[in-house]
């Protein structure tokens, strides 16, 4: 097709690098992928036994736009428990379709032409793009490995202009691991009060965080429950990324503008995926413990390895990523990625796909079998010491 048929913001729109690479790997043989951002455990048993019985009893209708008022229920009362923050599940909670369409909603609804949003990067990869989607602008600040990967609130003010209309955050993070600590996050809460700004806070791996470290929900902080659209799913604690279920929450008026969209759009979330994701719910702690506590098993491997190596990589302390510092081979990370997965079989993620915080550094996925991790270690060690 010509491109005179396209709209402009689609010729424009970069490709994602993640997935540049993942077609590649899928041509090959014996490929061990360290690529992939999505659990490798099955959805938990009693969640698949509920979506059979949506099925089996005719529930493949639509349901109401914004969910099914039980799960929109269970879910405000989940948040309350876990973060002590309060919804009202009637017309503060939403349920889309997975975690990247409820940032397509907050970003539809929020953005004007040429409006900014501030991204610190490195940071998942559709940040950019939902925002450029939605006609904004986005505006890159990149977080150091020597901060831990922490956001620096006087960047974010320093890159603050009248056209600015909101914050993008998402902790844990997306690929390096970060935790926002809760004093960071208290100072980025005050720039936003000072200029009035809106906070999308980005929470998908909340509940995969590591050896004693606290998730802080960003909406629990004084003064941000009016002001934060709380972004996540069941995709990455539940291991249900192919049910499509995610979720938002914000005060009543961004909500019922998110929900316009959404009915014109989508018009309602998968209602079989709705009904699992109720028990998901009702399970409560077992199958996310049990997740974290073999991630935890293989952070420990690979990080330590990836420093003996000679790749200096910072602790995760959340989601299921190392984020190695690759440019000390005199490589960048494009030249790396490609090179490794061409003579050795080992897919990573080049660093760049994330934002220019990201230059150097590649993506490891630990969320793959323990067995095969450690050959991959092997395969990068003898990649690193032909250099």
């Amino acid at each position: 097709m010509q491109n005179r048929y396209l709209s402009d913001r689609v010729i424009n729109l970069k490709p994602s690098g993640i997935r540049r690479f993942f077609d590649i790997a899928a041509t090959m043989q014996d490929v061990i992928s360290l690529g992939i951002g999505e659990p490798d455990f099955d959805t938990p048993l009693p969640v698949i036994e509920a979506g059979k019985r949506s099925l089996e009893q005719g529930h493949t209708h639509y349901t109401s736009n914004a969910g099914i008022i039980e799960l929109r229920r269970k879910l405000a009362a989940n948040l309350e428990r876990l973060y002590g923050v309060s919804y009202h599940p009637e017309d503060e909670v939403i349920i889309s379709v997975g975690g990247s369409e409820a940032l397509y909603l907050a970003a539809t609804a929020l953005l004007n032409p040429g409006d900014e949003v501030i991204i610190p990067t490195p940071c998942f990869v559709s940040y950019q793009a939902e925002v450029y989607m939605a006609g904004g602008v986005p505006v890159e600040i990149a977080c150091r490995m020597e901060d831990n990967f922490d956001v620096d609130p006087a960047r974010i003010e320093a890159a603050i202009t009248p056209r600015t209309k909101a914050i993008l955050l998402g902790f844990p993070n997306n690929p390096t691991g970060a935790v926002a600590s809760r004093e960071r996050l208290l100072e980025i809460a005050r720039i936003a009060e000072k200029y009035d700004l809106i906070v999308m806070s980005d929470e998908i791996y909340d509940r995969l965080v590591y050896a004693g470290h606290q998730h802080v929900c960003f909406a629990t902080l004084p003064g941000m429950r009016a002001r934060t659209i709380l972004l996540g799913g069941f995709s990455k604690d539940y291991a249900m990324t192919g049910w499509r279920i995610g979720f938002a929450c914000a005060p009543q008026e961004l909500a019922s503008a998110m929900v316009r969209i959404h009915q014109y759009t989508i018009m309602s979330a998968p209602t079989t995926a709705q009904e699992a994701a109720i028990v998901a719910i009702e399970d409560r702690d077992e199958s996310v413990m049990a997740m974290v506590e073999e991630y935890d098993r293989r952070r420990k491997l690979i990080v330590p390895e990836f420093n003996r190596i000679g790749l200096p990589t910072f602790e995760p302390k959340g989601a299921f990523y190392a984020f190695p510092k690759v440019s000390v081979t005199g490589l960048n990370d494009d030249e790396f990625a490609t090179r490794l997965l061409n003579e050795e079989n080992v897919a990573m993620v080049p660093g760049s796909s994330f934002g220019a915080g990201g230059e150097g550094f590649c993506r490891a996925s630990y969320a793959t079998a323990y067995e095969k991790i450690e050959e991959a270690l092997r395969r990068i060690e003898r990649f690193v010491n032909r250099l």
